[in-house]
Parts: structure tokens; sequence; C-alpha cells
């Protein structure tokens, strides 16, 4: 057997950079009846996502090592991105046996172990589609997280693909690094800037026109039937109030956290308390130096700097 060129599905894939919404994004999309959003998964770090990721599957299973709390600090470091994986999978839904029976099916078909970043977008398919099917929706989607910068390799392999990118004030982001996740986020105010400016800065300039949709994350907590309502006339999807009361419904996330660290965030309800977090959380320094680094993008996507009168905007 051999595998298509491309894959006849239209997934909805998400992107955008850690701390931006993107988990909020992916639940509230998920409310939508003819749509199952899952959160991350990252499939490119792995060996492979063949028979690691079946090994992975095998110490998880017999040890249930991910629920007793196992960090990343006390996992043999080969392993980890393979169980992370598979982790991820059970925040999306399936189960070890899923997992493992999709990883079969997609090697019999490639006839390898799953390497190529093509092959790795089949398994993803799959396991779309597997949720797809088993939720009655029209359509799957995933987040990209920061994959999204390479866009054009995705719309290539699903030419029946949309993308949206959620993109927030990268000072506020900054800060939520800095000051909520240190342990593994952006740990100086030049990475933040500079690993922001690359997410936000590249994929809206070589998506596939009309497939594309780039969204800020403040418009979409103070007005989000307006945002809303723009990011599902661009999925071609109907109106549907149940993405306004997300926080109301069950998602596989929330049954399956797994220590996700936006998943008891992304379930209350849409707010704007985070909003501008940064004019307490950084310094005029960091500010600045941000500003300085990112200053372009932060002009393009309308945020003011903090040396820009608010009448000039």
């Amino acid at each position: 057997m051999s595998q298509p060129d491309t894959f006849s599905t239209s997934p909805v894939l998400l992107g955008g950079d850690n701390r931006s919404g993107t988990t909020l994004l992916s639940i509230v999309l998920d409310s939508h009846l003819d749509l199952v959003a899952g959160p991350e998964i990252d499939f490119l770090e792995p060996p492979n996502l063949g028979p690691h990721i079946v090994g992975a599957i095998d110490q998880l299973a017999a040890a249930d090592s991910w629920g007793m709390g196992t960090s990343k600090n006390t996992i043999d470091p080969f392993w980890y991105d393979g169980m992370h994986f598979v982790v991820q999978c059970r925040r999306f839904g399936l189960d070890f046996d899923d997992v493992r029976e999709l990883v079969g099916k997609v090697m019999v078909v490639t006839g390898n172990d799953i390497v190529s970043f093509a092959d790795r977008c089949h398994l993803i398919n799959e396991i779309g589609e597997l949720r797809r099917a088993r939720s009655g929706a029209q359509r799957w989607g995933l987040k990209l997280q920061r994959k999204i910068t390479r866009v054009d390799d995705f719309a290539r392999l699903w030419p029946r693909a949309h993308f949206v990118h959620i993109v927030r004030d990268g000072r506020d982001v900054a800060a939520s690094h800095l000051r909520t996740v240190p342990d593994w986020g952006y740990r100086t105010i030049a990475d933040a800037a500079q690993g922001w400016f690359e997410v936000v800065s590249r994929p809206h300039r070589i998506a596939p026109p009309g497939r594309y949709l780039e969204v800020r994350y403040e418009d979409l907590v103070s007005s989000p039937h307006t945002t809303l309502a723009a990011i599902l006339d661009h999925l071609g999807l109907p109106w549907d109030e149940a993405v306004l009361r997300h926080a109301e419904y069950e998602h596989a996330l929330f049954e399956q956290p797994h220590d996700h660290p936006a998943a008891e965030a992304a379930g209350k309800p849409l707010h704007q308390g985070r909003i501008g977090r940064h004019v307490q959380d950084l310094t005029p320094a960091e500010i600045s130096e941000f500003e300085e680094i990112a200053g372009s993008e932060l002009a393009r996507l309308g945020y003011l700097s903090a040396s820009t009168p608010s009448g000039d905007a």
C-alpha cells in the first residue's frame, strides 16, 4: 500500500505562540456541533511515531507513569517526547489502544516507522479522522502551536485545510512566560521578543490566500460574538451559540487534562482579565527592550507601544 500525496480531509489547524490563547480558542471551537477540536500534539519531536510510540505506550500502560505525577525530570530523556505524544493523544480523547491501532495502520500504509514530515502528518490525519467519526462532527481541528510558522508545508499536504492563527500582545505573552511558567517558557525578555516575532511575522506572508485567518486574543475575549462569527465564516461553518458558552460543555481535555498548563483557565467563561498584564508585570525597561526587538509586528497588529500616545493610534 502507498500513502496519498495529499489528504482529502479538511481540518481546522490552529496556531499561535505559547500562552497566546490557543488552548482557549480550541476549546471554544470544540463547542461547535460541527467541529471537534483538540489541544496540541507535538508530533515532530519523537524519533519516530512508529515503534518509539508503541514503546512509550507500553511503558505508560504498565506503570501509569504520568498519572502518578512523573515529570520530565524523572523520565529517561529518550522516552519523554514519545510519552508526551501519547499523553497529548489522551487529551484529545484517545486511549492507549486507539493510538496503538492507528500507529500500526499508518506503519502498514507508509511501509516505515513514520519518520518523515508527511508520514507524521498522515498519523495526525488518522487521529483527527477517528475523533471526527466518533463525535459525529463534520470537521476536526488541532493546535499546531508554533508550528504555524510552517503553514505552507501543512497547506500543501492538506489542500482543504483552513488555518486560524491567534495572536496576543507579545508583551503580555512575555509577561505570562516570565511570571507564570518560568520553568518551561521564555527565560528572558529578549528570548520572548524574538520568539514571538518569529511566530507572528512569517505565517501571514506565506499562507495560502483564503485559507488563513489571523485573529487577536484581545478581540476574542472582548468581542467574542463578532470575532467568532468571523472565524466560523472563514471556516464555512454555521453560527452556533454554543461557542459563546464553551465552559458549559464537556471537552476531552477537561476529562484528561494530564497537567495541561492552560486547561483550568480555558474552562472559565471568556473574560478580559489578563489583557494588558505587561503594564503591571513587566518593568518599563523590559517593555522597552521587547518593543525594540519586536516593535514592527506590535505596530502591524495594532498594539500601541509604551511610547505611543493613545491619540496617535
